[in-house]
C-alpha cells in the first residue's frame, strides 16, 4: 500500500489501513510492520505519528502524498500491505472503525482494561488477534503469508 492521488484515502481509512496492515504483519509473520505504538484511542486503535500527519483533512481525502517512502519496506512488508489494500480498499472510513472496535478486538480489549481510559494496545494482543482472524480469513492471509 503506498498512497497515490490515484488512490483517494480518507485520514480514517489510512488509521485504520495503517493498523489493519501492522496487525496482518504481526499475525502472519510475528513482527512489526513498524517500531510505533498503537494507541487505544477514544474512537478506536491509533497510530500517533500518522494522525497529526493527516488530521488537517478531517473527513476530507488526503491530497498531500509524500514523494517518497518514510520507511524502507521489504518484499514480505510490502506484500502484507497489498494484500490488506486490496482486501479492504473499499470498505469506508465507518466501515473500517466498526472492524476495529469489535468486541474482543485489541482495541475493546485494551479499553476496557484501561477503564475508557487511553493506553498503548500491546503488540501480544494485536498479534493473537490477526493471527487466530488468520484461520478464519483466507483472502488475505494466504496470499500474504507468501
Amino acid at each position: 500500500m503506498w498512497l497515490s492521488r490515484e488512490d483517494p484515502i480518507t485520514p480514517m481509512q489510512l488509521l485504520k489501513m495503517v493498523y489493519i496492515s501492522h496487525g496482518w504483519m504481526l499475525g502472519l509473520h510475528s513482527r512489526p510492520l513498524f517500531a510505533e505504538q498503537v494507541e487505544a484511542w477514544q474512537y478506536g486503535p491509533v497510530v500517533a505519528s500518522v494522525y497529526h500527519r493527516y488530521k488537517k483533512f478531517g473527513s476530507k481525502f488526503i491530497t498531500d502524498c509524500p514523494q517518497h517512502q518514510p520507511i524502507e519496506f521489504d518484499g514480505r512488508e510490502r506484500k502484507v500491505m497489498e494484500q490488506v489494500w486490496n482486501a479492504y480498499h473499499t470498505y469506508t472510513g465507518v466501515q473500517l472503525s466498526a472492524l476495529t472496535h469489535q468486541k474482543g478486538s485489541p482495541w475493546d480489549l485494551t479499553k476496557r482494561a484501561m477503564h475508557g481510559s487511553l493506553g498503548v494496545i500491546s503488540n501480544d494482543l494485536i498479534e493473537d488477534h490477526y493471527r487466530r482472524l488468520s484461520h478464519r480469513t483466507p483472502q488475505v492471509a494466504s496470499t500474504a503469508s507468501a
